[in-house]
């Protein structure tokens, strides 16, 4: 896989048009709601809740100090970050562990159907890496990496995030492409994510190996006509550290579509393993025979999914010491 992004048809899989659509209304309800309502739930340091824009700059050198208003993001990079998100984690018999504003309260089933689909849809398609790795048979085959994401067997970072990147006002400040971007540059830090987006709302880009920039199309050529967008899958640092760098976890962004272009929905499923799972390298030949492998898998096993995305968090967050919730 060389960029660590594939399109996936979903409807067989239960994410109907209507399915997707209707998530999409609820969270378009959700951020419409009073400031004061979303952040009954702000979020903490357990990943979970409601994240505000507030004010920042990552890149002291070089970034111009502007209006901007920011918010700290999900594996943000050294760049200022304009979008707002809602994470939920797991769910246990249809409910959400954690707080729910009442908007998403009074929809925690759907969610929670949307969710299960979404961790169906990743254990198909880990049982497809695991097939065409070839783990060997004795150390689990097909199945290898199914009891790592079992939530039955412990808690994991598994994340439903439900984001909106608002459209800049017309003359609000001086924009500059350059540092004013909807989701700075990063990779994610599980196993697989999915990604639901709009028709009209572009700014995904990813990282080439030429280190330049290039946009990710809504629809794959061929598909423009499609009623709905296809869920796109990219690989995570965990799949990456696993395969010793063979699957690529490829850094991205959300910029700004020239012209500005609309407020940007999406909808992404961070999977995660079982927080106590051990980072380390697959039993597959094809694994073992990876040249150039990544430093930093798993430290020869002493590195936990949950000790790996409790680093990469404390890293994005500081972990938010002076929160202002008043901010939106």
């Amino acid at each position: 896989m060389k960029w660590g992004f594939v399109f996936i048809r979903g409807e067989a899989l239960g994410f109907s048009p209507q399915v997707i659509e209707d998530t999409f209304d609820l969270a378009c309800n959700f951020f419409r709601s009073p400031v004061a309502e979303k952040n009954k739930c702000h979020i903490s340091p357990n990943n979970m809740g409601y994240s505000s824009m507030r004010s920042e700059i990552l890149d002291q050198g070089n970034q111009k100090v502007s209006t901007v208003l920011s918010y700290l993001c999900e594996a943000c990079s050294l760049a200022i970050n304009q979008r707002r998100a809602f994470n939920i984690g797991e769910f246990m018999d249809g409910q959400a562990q954690q707080p729910l504003p009442e908007i998403l309260k009074a929809r925690e089933s759907d969610l929670g159907h949307f969710a299960g689909l979404c961790h169906n849809l990743c254990i198909q398609l880990l049982r497809r890496f695991a097939l065409g790795l070839k783990i060997r048979d004795e150390e689990g085959g097909k199945e290898w990496f199914t009891p790592r994401h079992d939530p039955s067997r412990g808690h994991s970072g598994t994340i439903l995030r439900l984001l909106y990147y608002p459209a800049l006002a017309a003359g609000a400040f001086d924009y500059d492409a350059a540092s004013d971007i909807r989701a700075g540059a990063h990779s994610d830090y599980g196993s697989l994510t999915l990604l639901f987006q709009r028709p009209s709302q572009s700014g995904l880009e990813i990282m080439t190996q030429e280190e330049l920039w290039a946009p990710v199309p809504i629809f794959p050529p061929g598909t423009e006509s499609d009623p709905f967008p296809p869920i796109l899958v990219n690989v995570g640092d965990l799949l990456s550290y696993w395969t010793n760098g063979l699957l690529k976890s490829t850094v991205h962004r959300v910029v700004f579509p020239e012209g500005n272009g609309e407020d940007r929905f999406s909808i992404a499923y961070f999977c995660h393993p079982v927080d106590d799972v051990p980072l380390v390298a697959i039993p597959s030949d094809l694994v073992a025979s990876q040249t150039t492998k990544d430093d930093s898998v798993g430290a020869n096993g002493r590195l936990t999914a949950a000790g790996h995305l409790e680093s990469r968090l404390a890293a994005t967050y500081g972990w938010r010491t002076q929160a202002d919730p008043a901010r939106d």
